[in-house]
């Protein structure tokens, strides 16, 4: 029987990623942001990120397990309210507590929890929907959670440059709150599984067999996670450190003016995914994976636009308006990659190990972006004045490993066919 993509627990998933997600691009747009604003320095804001990131990748195998072997539901439930406490704490400290310290804790706290929540959400999708769906189930996903970064940066580059940090904290709080209470209600099958042994060893034991599926069972899947690691490593961490490093302290806009067009700069990348999302669910039967390639060659050379204009251009308007449409162009291309290769993963992993195994791959895609996040971080602050050399620099390692990774898309094409 054909089932419904829209079930009543599937529904209250996307409504609560709605929630949660608005709520999460806001106070990750916030929070470094008001470090930025508060030391202007390009360095400090890359090592900061760059710690931030570090609890994601070391959690986010324990998400994993945990979405496998616990209902996923209650870790979603257990970890938004947890989040909420954790934005209330630090709104609490933020005059009391030295602000990088606190700010910097307070980010690796909050990307841990992302790193341990995520595989939930992604290992439910199949418990909910029918196979025939998948593509169709990670496409809503994924364009919720663009539409909530098109509007938490957006919202929250407003009512932080019109009220301060506070009020954008206060919305966060909520919006985890509501999230968590929306989950009580989501009912996701779910068969326990035998622990085997203490809680380390049966960490041990899930980690290495879910390592054993990707590099051995499926090892094209592995070859992926290398390439994103590239990706990220050379193109992902200019973008998150360059943007707003750029237009909040290159280009030369007033304070509050920068704070907002860096919103909307991060709304214009929310909105590239929700348009990429909605390509891969309208035309995922003919985005085959051998045109992945392609697109992550197309992605790479967005990127060199944005430092031909800083090198040529002194216009600040002309500047940011080519950084925010190459950003654009990114972000289309990458979500479109995003949803075609958790498609895959989700059908060619056994359930018993879908949590693990995407777990796996999010950590392993991510280990690129701390060091990514400091190396730039660095790299700015020692070419003042010559930062198109920087972007161009990422947009040229970028695009080579693109073109060389081109032929392990088409070898994956061939063996899944």
């Amino acid at each position: 029987m054909n089932q419904k993509l829209f079930t009543k627990d599937f529904t209250l998933v996307v409504i609560g990623q709605i929630i949660s997600l608005f709520g999460n691009a806001a106070v990750r747009f916030a929070l470094p942001l008001y470090l930025l604003n508060q030391t202007g320095s390009s360095a400090l804001y890359g090592t900061v990120t760059a710690c931030a990131l570090i609890p994601a990748i070391l959690l986010s195998p324990i998400g994993g397990i945990a979405a496998d072997r616990v209902n996923k539901r209650n870790v979603m439930v257990i970890l938004d309210f947890f989040t909420a406490a954790v934005i209330l704490t630090f709104s609490i400290l933020l005059n009391a507590v030295n602000l990088v310290f606190l700010l910097t804790v307070t980010l690796m706290v909050l990307y841990g929890i992302a790193g341990a929540y995520q595989p939930s959400v992604q290992a439910s999708i199949p418990a909910l929907v029918s196979q025939e769906h998948i593509m169709q189930a990670n496409s809503i996903i994924n364009m919720i959670s663009s539409l909530a970064s098109l509007a938490g940066p957006v919202l929250g580059g407003i009512f932080y440059a019109a009220y301060g940090l506070k009020p954008v904290l206060w919305i966060c709080i909520l919006c985890f709150f509501l999230s968590a209470v929306m989950e009580l209600f989501i009912r996701i099958p779910f068969v326990r599984q035998d622990s085997g042994g203490a809680f380390w060893k049966t960490v041990t034991s899930d980690f290495s067999e879910s390592m054993r599926f990707v590099w051995r069972e499926k090892p094209e899947i592995g070859k992926v996670v290398l390439l994103a690691c590239g990706i990220n490593l050379f193109l992902s961490s200019m973008i998150l450190v360059g943007m707003p490093y750029i237009i909040t302290e290159v280009l030369g806009f007033e304070t509050g003016t920068a704070n907002r067009l860096y919103g909307f700069a991060e709304g214009a990348m929310a909105a590239g995914g929700l348009l990429g999302g909605i390509c891969a669910g309208v035309f995922g039967g003919r985005l085959p994976i051998q045109k992945a390639g392609s697109l992550i060659i197309a992605g790479a050379a967005a990127a060199l636009p944005m430092g031909a204009a800083l090198g040529l251009f002194s216009s600040a308007m002309l500047n940011y308006a080519v950084m925010a449409g190459c950003c654009f162009a990114i972000t289309i291309v990458s979500t479109i990659f995003t949803i075609q290769m958790m498609a895959f993963v989700q059908t060619e992993t056994p359930q018993n190990l879908i949590g693990k195994v995407i777990a796996v791959i999010l950590t392993l895609s991510m280990c690129a972006q701390p060091l990514g996040n400091a190396f730039y971080g660095f790299l700015f602050e020692i070419c003042t004045g010559a930062e198109f050399a920087v972007v161009l620099f990422a947009g040229g390692i970028s695009l080579v490993i693109a073109v060389r990774a081109r032929r392990i898309f088409m070898s994956l094409s061939r063996k899944t066919e």
